[in-house]
């Protein structure tokens, strides 16, 4: 006898095995997926500002620090302005 695959043998059993496994994966991820969907968090967060600065102090630390030219620096204080 065969033991119960069939006519497939080995191939069968690592056939029976993968597909296994797969569903196994399907369910964990929606699973996971449901879990996110409910609590209302979306996947990508929201960039936020966590120190509270504006957006002007922002500018002036990346020109302090040489992140950025005087020109940028002016160019974005005078953006802001509008």
């Amino acid at each position: 006898m065969m033991g119960g695959y069939g006519s497939f043998g080995w191939i069968g059993m690592i056939l029976n095995l993968v597909i296994t496994i797969g569903v196994i994966i399907g369910l964990v991820l929606l699973v996971v997926w449901a879990i996110r969907r409910m609590s209302g968090n979306p996947i990508q967060p929201v960039i936020q500002n966590p120190s509270g600065q504006s957006a002007k102090d922002i500018a002036q630390v990346r020109y302090a620090k040489g992140e950025i030219s005087r020109e940028e620096y002016q160019q974005i204080l005078s953006d802001l302005a509008r």
